[in-house]
């Protein structure tokens, strides 16, 4: 599959929670990690998701805010995805972040360059990645 997306994660739907207009579905990836997709019922039926199928989840670099020390605070941001920056590459206003996952899976996230300042943010630097549940897009073939 070709699309925009920078991150596109390979994974299994471990879990589907229907609600009244969306639904949570759970994506297990192969390294372990889990990302947590929130569609709509609509979508669910369309694209005919249960557990057990394989989908790729997608996730636009914008999408991705990169945190590298929580301190006391909890997010509501469901995925969070722990890894080290392997790359950052700054442009004119902003920089591709590139943050590799124990699983050797990468993630690419564009910040500001100031982030990048403001963050200290180098390679071997550990990074999580976070994204909301509504920033992730499902793929299934078929």
């Amino acid at each position: 599959m070709k699309a925009s997306a920078r991150n596109q994660f390979t994974g299994t739907i471990s879990e589907v929670r229907i609600g009244a207009v969306n639904a949570e579905v759970h994506v297990a990836l192969k390294g372990g990690e889990a990302i947590v997709a929130s569609i709509t019922k609509e979508s669910v039926e369309t694209l005919a998701i249960r557990t057990g199928m394989e989908v790729i989840a997608l996730v636009k670099a914008p999408h991705i805010i990169i945190v590298t020390d929580f301190g006391d605070y909890r997010l509501s941001a469901r995925n969070q995805l722990q890894g080290t920056v392997t790359r950052v590459t700054p442009g004119a206003v902003n920089a591709e972040v590139d943050i590799e996952l124990a699983d050797g899976e990468q993630i690419a996230a564009t910040v500001t360059n100031d982030s990048v300042e403001k963050l200290g943010l180098r390679a071997g630097q550990p990074a999580t990645a976070v994204f909301k549940a509504g920033s992730v897009i499902l793929s299934a073939a078929g």
